[in-house]
């Protein structure tokens, strides 16, 4: 739970003050959908870190298969993490005594910095987390020349 409060609306940036990051908005959070369908997993936990090397993210998507998740690569540094999770195949004759798991869709969207390689972007899943690692790569600095002043 966070001190600070999101002025940006309820979970439109995971951190105000963080600007590479653009959580989706959904116009129709907060509304009722049909019986048991519901966005939270659209609140995939995601940590991010920087290391000298690379852009590690490091997604929490507990019993999904990589079949269900998706990263894809955009134009203008965009890094969009998405996937759904499956609900339960009900039998006519269950009872259910307690659901709490989350079904739906889930997509994270970040704004890579200038210095990430998208070519080499790499993507590993393990015990439930997705692990994507984003490359960086030297940029390079505008050369100065000096320029004689005649007169």
């Amino acid at each position: 739970m966070s001190l600070i409060p999101s002025f940006f609306g309820n979970g439109r940036r995971s951190n105000v003050f963080d600007p590479f990051s653009l959580d989706v908005w959904d116009p129709f959070q907060g509304f009722s959908t049909s019986a048991g369908e519901t966005t939270a997993v659209a609140n995939a936990r995601i940590d991010w870190k920087e290391t000298p090397g690379a852009h590690l993210f490091k997604v929490d998507v507990p019993g999904l298969k990589k079949e269900e998740v998706k990263v894809e690569v955009e134009d203008g540094n965009i890094l969009q993490i998405s996937g759904e999770r499956s609900k339960d195949k009900e039998e006519k004759n269950d009872k259910w005594h307690r659901v709490e798991r989350s079904s739906g869709k889930f997509i994270r969207i970040f704004r890579l910095p200038e210095n990430a390689n998208l070519e080499e972007v790499k993507a590993a899943m393990e015990n439930g987390v997705l692990t994507v690692t984003v490359p960086k790569e030297e940029v390079k600095k505008p050369e100065v020349k000096a320029i004689d002043i005649s007169g």
